[in-house]
């Protein structure tokens, strides 16, 4: 160890992550300290790595955090978690951040301070590429002097911010690429919400939680878009048909529009949802590039409303991968057998159920059918603490008729998965 540059020291105790980790392993010899001291690129806080940092007093962490920063001279990476800690001094965190700004690229920042502390002044101009935010309040965003210029992945979770600054430090973010917006709180001086976003380099977006009546996004190079626990009265998204993967997870939206061209949808992934199917259906119908669809625990607006196999085979000839859930309205069967066109292509299929019944079988056995080129299938159930006998009984049956059908196709992967 003693033949070891300096710099790959540095390298190995970036790696540990932790600052408790970092300062034990430095403490090897003189060598391992000016290794951590020049060469360490990468320095984490955590409140959760270490129980004694609940024990320490606000004002206690803050001179074991600045002992350590301080002993380092080119962070590229910082990460400071300070969950149900109680709150630090503004004027502490800040001289962290000034002492910190000219190198670093990456900053993981979940800090409550009094008074807020203004990130995007102090970290502004500077080469930061990725910006983590946690439980902080954003007011007044100035473009042209709070600018990103190298910041490509922007994550903010809980955090106080107006539609209009949301809107405005996304402009002041040139290159961005990556954008997550966890539960944020969206001021507005109207009654009505209404975020308004716009980047011609975004490519990922994740929102979670949020409650707008109206959310128009405009990204022409958008690939990935993700919508999890969503109240929206209207979501629209307006670019040049880029989006490959679509995902929408117990979200609730009035008028949805994903533009009018989706050629190059790739992922289809519905969850927990109602839709109008033949307006979903429109939007998605000419993506033939598709090649995962997933419809679960999916409600249709209109009861008579059915997905059959013959459009699903016809309309996604490229389809490896199809996930569906067994769903009987009033004994209507919404994801029907109609047609004779096979699944070719298809490779994984999951199939599930909420409630059991003798025909989830027969459902199974019409699929395998199609699909004749089946590598594997997974049957997702679930199996409450508490069950009759007569469910008792109805699991069994099908476990039973699985292993007789399962026998016609013995080159096919069978998994069971019930929570």
């Amino acid at each position: 160890m003693e033949h070891l540059p300096v710099e790959v020291i540095g390298n190995i105790l970036s790696k540990l992550g932790g600052a408790r980790d970092v300062v034990i392993a430095s403490a090897t010899c003189r060598k391992w300290r000016e290794a951590c001291r020049k060469h360490l690129h990468t320095l984490s806080f955590n409140s959760s790595d270490w129980p004694a940092y609940h024990d320490l007093t606000a004002s206690r962490l803050e001179i074991l955090i600045t002992q350590t920063i301080f002993q380092t001279t080119g962070l590229q990476g910082l990460s400071i978690l300070m969950d149900d800690v109680d709150d630090f001094a503004a004027s502490t965190v800040t001289a962290w951040l000034l002492y910190t700004r000219e190198t670093l690229q990456r900053l993981y920042y979940n800090v409550r301070t009094t008074p807020n502390v203004n990130i995007l002044e102090i970290c502004g101009r500077q080469k930061l590429e990725v910006l983590a935010l946690s439980h902080n309040s954003i007011t007044g965003v100035e473009p042209n002097f709070q600018r990103f210029p190298c910041l490509k992945s922007l994550s903010l979770s809980f955090v106080s911010i107006s539609a209009l600054d949301l809107s405005l430090l996304l402009t002041a973010c040139p290159k961005i690429e990556t954008l997550e917006l966890v539960n944020p709180d969206i001021a507005m001086s109207d009654a009505q919400v209404t975020v308004e976003l716009s980047s011609p380099t975004l490519n990922c977006i994740y929102v979670e939680a949020i409650s707008l009546d109206k959310f128009i996004l405009e990204a022409d190079s958008i690939e990935r878009l993700h919508l999890k626990d969503c109240a929206l009265e209207q979501f629209e998204l307006i670019g040049k048909g880029t989006l490959k993967h679509f995902k929408l997870d117990d979200v609730s939206v009035i008028h949805l529009d994903i533009g009018e061209t989706a050629d190059n949808l790739e992922i289809v992934d519905i969850s927990n949802f109602t839709i109008i199917w033949p307006k979903f259906y429109q939007m998605i119908s000419k993506s033939s590039k598709l090649r995962k669809l997933r419809l679960w625990d999916v409600a249709f607006d209109d009861e008579d409303e059915i997905v059959d196999l013959e459009t699903i085979a016809v309309c996604f000839p490229q389809l490896t991968h199809l996930s569906l859930g067994y769903d009987l309205r009033d004994g209507v069967l919404q994801h029907g057998l109609q047609g004779s066109s096979n699944l070719e292509n298809v490779v994984v299929l999951e199939l599930g159920w909420t409630v059991i019944n003798d025909l989830f079988s027969h459902w199974i056995e019409g699929l395998l059918k199609r699909c004749q080129n089946l590598k594997k299938l997974v049957i997702h159930g679930i199996v409450s603490e508490a069950k009759t006998h007569e469910e008792c009984q109805m699991l069994a049956n099908f476990t039973s008729s699985m292993v007789r059908l399962m026998r016609k196709y013995m080159d096919v992967d069978l998994q069971f998965e019930y929570i």
